[in-house]
């Protein structure tokens, strides 16, 4: 399942729970795993620059087809050079493919087997998603890791609605691997089937034939309980691929990252980190702060005693408070470095408590710190 461009060593699994750490080796370099990806959707990450994200430790970015089709156009992308020239990363990037977007955005108009007519979000012009498309797009791009087009079904659909939209998934996913002829840019299926164990199933079973580099978990964290998220996974363990890196899409609270490492994921995305950032909250290993809230007005200690970032060697709550409140960009720009800086920090914690034979232990003292299992949903 590797060629010269990607291969995957699996370096270590915990025995007691199948947390798993490795090694993805990409043209743009490694990805040591587990692994949080930053959300750069428009082709950066919100209010950082490149060398930010380096010096916080991000190892490889995420961004978005749909709103990149939109958004200079992908074609203008591909004459800058690809997205990684035209962003200046020089690191892995992983593109999803635009579907859940196309879902969730667009004005949506018609779904055939053939692909999705929607009205765009930006100018509410027409255009048509097809597994083809979404490849060439992603081509043009040039990033490193791209995804499969599928159907996302809402949370809520019936087993007969989740499964005519895994089937479509499953027939797209064949069309996604015959557009697909770029050896540099590893293609991964995408398990669906809404929050149906048998559908669940069956989709990763399909996507089996396909899985060349790696393998997503789509559909999850749309709403549904955490626990139902955890009780999906937990059932998917024992058909997936073990020598392939799992990558949960849209997933990266901290509560979430650690009980997904619990259950073998090796990659995770999100954008929360800066969303929240932007409306005041840090996420720190003592759990949520509102640093807009009074009780920080004179609050003259760092933002997490356990971090070393920027943000927390320098500055304190009572400044970050005061420049949330009077709509300062800076405060948002210093919340949203530590929020990824404690992340990857979080995710480095995990992957060398894999090695050390420790994970129980560190699990349970993220825990006590965050207040208690449950205690830091955001």
């Amino acid at each position: 399942m590797n060629n010269e461009f990607f291969s995957f060593e699996l370096q270590k699994v915990d025995p007691e729970t199948g947390a798993r750490a490795g090694v993805f080796h990409t043209p743009h370099g490694d990805i040591e795993t587990p692994v949080y990806m930053p959300v750069g959707t428009q082709a950066t990450v919100k209010g950082l620059l490149p060398k930010d994200l380096k010096e916080i430790g991000t190892q490889i970015l995420l961004s978005n087809t749909y709103h990149l089709y939109m958004r200079p156009g992908d074609d203008l992308i591909a004459r800058a050079g690809g997205l990684h020239t035209f962003m200046n990363w020089d690191r892995p990037i992983l593109t999803d493919s635009g579907g859940f977007q196309v879902f969730s955005l667009a004005a949506l108009n018609k779904i055939t087997d053939d692909g999705v007519t929607f009205s765009s979000h930006v100018d509410g012009s027409r255009h048509t998603f097809t597994p083809e498309l979404a490849m060439k797009i992603q081509h043009n791009l040039g990033s490193d890791i791209i995804m499969a087009f599928d159907q996302c079904s809402e949370y809520g659909y019936t087993h007969d609605e989740a499964r005519a939209a895994m089937e479509r998934t499953a027939r797209w996913l064949e069309r996604c691997y015959a557009a697909h002829d770029n050896p540099r840019q590893a293609l991964f299926p995408i398990v669906q089937g809404n929050f149906y164990k048998d559908l669940r199933r069956e989709s990763a079973k399909r996507c089996l034939p396909f899985v060349r580099h790696g393998i997503a978990i789509g559909g999850l964290s749309v709403g549904e309980p955490k626990p139902l998220m955890y009780e999906l996974l937990d059932d998917l363990r024992e058909v997936l691929p073990e020598d392939v890196p799992r990558y949960l899409m849209g997933v990266g609270s901290p509560d979430c990252l650690v009980e997904g490492t619990l259950r073998g994921v090796d990659m995770f995305d999100c954008v929360l980190a800066t969303r929240v950032a932007r409306n005041g909250t840090a996420l720190t290993s003592r759990g949520k702060v509102v640093v807009r809230n009074g009780k920080y007005k004179e609050d003259f200690t760092p933002l997490d005693p356990d971090c070393d970032c920027y943000c927390c060697r320098n500055y304190t709550k009572a400044y970050l408070r005061h420049l949330v409140n009077v709509g300062e960009m800076t405060g948002a720009i210093l919340l949203s470095m530590h929020n990824i800086a404690y992340l990857h920090k979080l995710m480095r914690g995990l992957r060398e408590s894999i090695f050390g034979g420790y994970v129980k232990e560190f699990v349970a003292d993220f825990y006590k710190k965050q207040g208690g299992e449950g205690g830091i949903s955001v």
